[in-house]
Protein backbone atom coordinates (compact mmCIF):
# COMPACT_ATOMS: atom_id res chain seq x y z
CA UNK A 1 0.00 0.00 0.00
CA UNK A 2 2.63 2.34 1.05
CA UNK A 3 4.23 1.53 -2.54
CA UNK A 4 1.28 2.69 -4.39
CA UNK A 5 0.65 6.22 -2.51
CA UNK A 6 4.21 6.90 -2.79
CA UNK A 7 3.82 6.48 -6.88
CA UNK A 8 0.41 8.49 -6.30
CA UNK A 9 2.57 11.24 -4.37
CA UNK A 10 5.21 11.18 -6.86
CA UNK A 11 2.46 11.73 -10.25
CA UNK A 12 0.97 14.40 -8.68
CA UNK A 13 4.34 15.81 -8.17
CA UNK A 14 5.42 15.35 -11.46
CA UNK A 15 2.51 16.42 -13.18
CA UNK A 16 2.34 19.49 -11.50
CA UNK A 17 -1.17 21.92 -10.85
CA UNK A 18 -1.93 20.93 -14.83
CA UNK A 19 -2.06 17.39 -13.58
CA UNK A 20 -4.29 18.22 -10.57
CA UNK A 21 -6.60 19.99 -13.27
CA UNK A 22 -6.55 17.31 -15.74
CA UNK A 23 -7.38 14.55 -13.49
CA UNK A 24 -10.26 16.38 -11.57
CA UNK A 25 -11.26 16.91 -15.14
CA UNK A 26 -11.34 13.01 -15.55
CA UNK A 27 -13.30 12.94 -12.05
CA UNK A 28 -16.16 15.06 -13.00
CA UNK A 29 -17.00 13.49 -16.40
CA UNK A 30 -17.83 9.99 -17.66
CA UNK A 31 -14.33 8.10 -16.25
CA UNK A 32 -14.59 7.37 -12.91
CA UNK A 33 -11.20 8.46 -11.36
CA UNK A 34 -11.47 9.03 -6.92
CA UNK A 35 -10.41 13.05 -5.78
CA UNK A 36 -8.92 11.78 -3.01
CA UNK A 37 -5.92 9.91 -4.10
CA UNK A 38 -5.35 13.26 -6.54
CA UNK A 39 -6.47 16.44 -3.97
CA UNK A 40 -5.21 14.88 -0.19
CA UNK A 41 -1.40 14.23 -2.05
CA UNK A 42 -1.92 17.73 -3.72
CA UNK A 43 -2.41 19.04 0.12
CA UNK A 44 0.66 16.81 1.74
CA UNK A 45 2.66 17.95 -1.38
CA UNK A 46 1.68 21.74 -0.35
CA UNK A 47 2.66 21.26 3.57
CA UNK A 48 6.17 20.23 1.98
CA UNK A 49 6.39 23.21 0.49
CA UNK A 50 6.37 21.40 -3.17
CA UNK A 51 3.40 22.94 -3.93
CA UNK A 52 1.04 26.13 -3.35
CA UNK A 53 -2.32 25.23 -2.04
CA UNK A 54 -4.23 28.04 -3.01
CA UNK A 55 -3.30 26.93 -6.64
CA UNK A 56 -3.47 22.91 -5.73
CA UNK A 57 -7.16 23.94 -4.87
CA UNK A 58 -7.86 26.21 -7.48
CA UNK A 59 -6.97 23.70 -10.08
CA UNK A 60 -8.91 20.95 -8.74
CA UNK A 61 -11.91 23.32 -8.43
CA UNK A 62 -11.39 23.85 -12.08
CA UNK A 63 -11.09 21.13 -13.16
CA UNK A 64 -14.33 19.67 -11.39
CA UNK A 65 -16.17 22.37 -12.91
CA UNK A 66 -14.39 21.96 -16.66
CA UNK A 67 -15.28 18.17 -16.36
CA UNK A 68 -19.46 18.82 -15.14
CA UNK A 69 -19.25 21.26 -17.71
CA UNK A 70 -18.11 18.55 -20.63
CA UNK A 71 -21.40 16.29 -19.70
CA UNK A 72 -23.81 19.07 -19.40
CA UNK A 73 -22.91 19.88 -22.91
CA UNK A 74 -22.73 16.68 -23.82
CA UNK A 75 -26.41 15.73 -22.00
CA UNK A 76 -27.70 19.40 -23.55
CA UNK A 77 -27.18 18.73 -27.20
CA UNK A 78 -26.58 14.80 -28.17
CA UNK A 79 -29.52 14.00 -25.23
CA UNK A 80 -30.55 10.76 -23.34
CA UNK A 81 -31.24 8.15 -25.94
CA UNK A 82 -27.58 8.83 -27.32
CA UNK A 83 -26.03 8.74 -23.88
CA UNK A 84 -27.98 5.47 -22.47
CA UNK A 85 -27.30 4.10 -25.61
CA UNK A 86 -22.84 4.70 -25.98
CA UNK A 87 -22.54 5.37 -22.40
CA UNK A 88 -22.20 1.47 -21.96
CA UNK A 89 -18.57 2.16 -22.91
CA UNK A 90 -17.61 4.42 -20.18
CA UNK A 91 -19.45 2.51 -17.48
CA UNK A 92 -22.90 4.56 -17.77
CA UNK A 93 -26.05 2.41 -17.87
CA UNK A 94 -29.69 3.35 -18.38
CA UNK A 95 -30.17 2.49 -14.71
CA UNK A 96 -27.93 5.07 -13.91
CA UNK A 97 -29.00 7.70 -15.78
CA UNK A 98 -32.77 7.06 -14.38
CA UNK A 99 -31.08 7.26 -10.89
CA UNK A 100 -29.79 10.64 -11.56
CA UNK A 101 -32.78 11.64 -13.21
CA UNK A 102 -34.93 10.88 -9.60
CA UNK A 103 -32.04 12.43 -7.73
CA UNK A 104 -32.54 15.92 -9.91
CA UNK A 105 -35.69 15.49 -9.93
CA UNK A 106 -36.49 14.77 -6.06
CA UNK A 107 -34.07 17.57 -5.45
CA UNK A 108 -34.23 20.32 -8.11
CA UNK A 109 -31.33 22.51 -9.47
CA UNK A 110 -29.51 22.36 -5.90
CA UNK A 111 -28.76 18.58 -6.65
CA UNK A 112 -26.31 20.23 -8.48
CA UNK A 113 -24.46 20.98 -5.38
CA UNK A 114 -25.23 18.37 -2.95
CA UNK A 115 -24.99 15.89 -5.64
CA UNK A 116 -21.06 17.05 -5.66
CA UNK A 117 -20.46 15.68 -2.36
CA UNK A 118 -22.00 12.16 -2.88
CA UNK A 119 -19.40 9.64 -4.44
CA UNK A 120 -20.70 7.62 -7.92
CA UNK A 121 -23.93 11.00 -8.23
CA UNK A 122 -20.78 13.68 -8.47
CA UNK A 123 -19.88 11.78 -11.21
CA UNK A 124 -23.06 11.79 -13.35
CA UNK A 125 -25.12 14.70 -11.99
CA UNK A 126 -24.69 16.95 -14.55
CA UNK A 127 -26.55 14.76 -17.27
CA UNK A 128 -30.18 15.40 -15.96
CA UNK A 129 -29.36 18.96 -15.45
CA UNK A 130 -27.92 19.17 -19.12
CA UNK A 131 -31.09 17.70 -20.13
CA UNK A 132 -33.45 19.66 -17.97
CA UNK A 133 -31.70 22.35 -19.75
CA UNK A 134 -30.66 24.45 -16.34
CA UNK A 135 -29.48 27.71 -16.51
CA UNK A 136 -26.22 27.44 -17.05
CA UNK A 137 -24.56 29.78 -14.66
CA UNK A 138 -26.56 28.88 -11.68
CA UNK A 139 -25.45 25.47 -12.84
CA UNK A 140 -21.99 26.61 -12.58
CA UNK A 141 -22.36 28.27 -9.70
CA UNK A 142 -23.69 25.08 -7.80
CA UNK A 143 -21.27 22.98 -9.45
CA UNK A 144 -18.41 25.08 -8.03
CA UNK A 145 -19.70 25.44 -4.52
CA UNK A 146 -20.22 21.98 -4.14
CA UNK A 147 -16.88 20.66 -6.08
CA UNK A 148 -15.35 23.68 -3.74
CA UNK A 149 -16.16 22.27 -0.14
CA UNK A 150 -15.39 18.81 -1.20
CA UNK A 151 -11.58 19.52 -2.95
CA UNK A 152 -11.06 22.12 -0.19
CA UNK A 153 -11.62 19.19 2.30
CA UNK A 154 -9.43 16.48 1.14
CA UNK A 155 -6.66 19.33 0.29
CA UNK A 156 -6.50 20.65 3.79
CA UNK A 157 -6.58 17.21 5.31
CA UNK A 158 -3.54 16.22 3.32
CA UNK A 159 -2.06 19.46 4.36
CA UNK A 160 -2.29 19.05 7.97
CA UNK A 161 -1.75 14.91 7.48
CA UNK A 162 1.63 16.15 6.23
CA UNK A 163 2.64 16.40 9.53
CA UNK A 164 2.93 12.87 9.67
CA UNK A 165 4.09 11.25 6.48
CA UNK A 166 3.79 7.66 7.33
CA UNK A 167 0.18 8.25 8.43
CA UNK A 168 -0.66 9.91 5.33
CA UNK A 169 0.87 6.73 3.40
CA UNK A 170 -0.54 3.78 5.66
CA UNK A 171 -3.91 5.00 6.25
CA UNK A 172 -5.00 7.21 2.54
CA UNK A 173 -7.74 4.63 2.47
CA UNK A 174 -9.33 4.36 5.68
CA UNK A 175 -9.21 8.42 5.56
CA UNK A 176 -10.90 8.20 2.22
CA UNK A 177 -13.46 6.01 3.60
CA UNK A 178 -14.28 7.85 6.65
CA UNK A 179 -14.79 11.11 4.58
CA UNK A 180 -17.65 9.31 2.27
CA UNK A 181 -18.94 8.44 5.50
CA UNK A 182 -19.02 11.78 7.02
CA UNK A 183 -20.08 13.62 3.63
CA UNK A 184 -23.09 10.76 3.47
CA UNK A 185 -23.82 11.22 6.79
CA UNK A 186 -24.54 15.49 6.35
CA UNK A 187 -26.48 15.18 2.72
CA UNK A 188 -28.72 12.41 4.65
CA UNK A 189 -29.13 15.13 6.99
CA UNK A 190 -29.76 17.89 4.75
CA UNK A 191 -32.73 15.75 2.81
CA UNK A 192 -34.16 15.32 5.45
CA UNK A 193 -34.08 19.05 6.56
CA UNK A 194 -35.50 19.34 3.00
CA UNK A 195 -38.39 16.99 3.39
CA UNK A 196 -39.26 18.42 6.88
CA UNK A 197 -39.21 21.77 5.75
CA UNK A 198 -41.60 20.94 2.55
CA UNK A 199 -44.44 19.78 5.07
CA UNK A 200 -44.12 22.85 6.73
Amino acid sequence: MSSIIDFIVNLVSDLGYFGIFFMMFLESSFIPFPSEVVMIPAGYLAHKGEMNLFWAIFSGVLGSLVGALLNYFLALFLGRAFLIRYGRYFFFTEETMQKMETFFKKHGHISTFSGRLVPVVRQYISLPAGIAKMNLSLFCFYTTLGAGIWVVILAILGYFLGQNEELIKEYLHLITLGLLVCIAILVGFYILWKRHTKTL
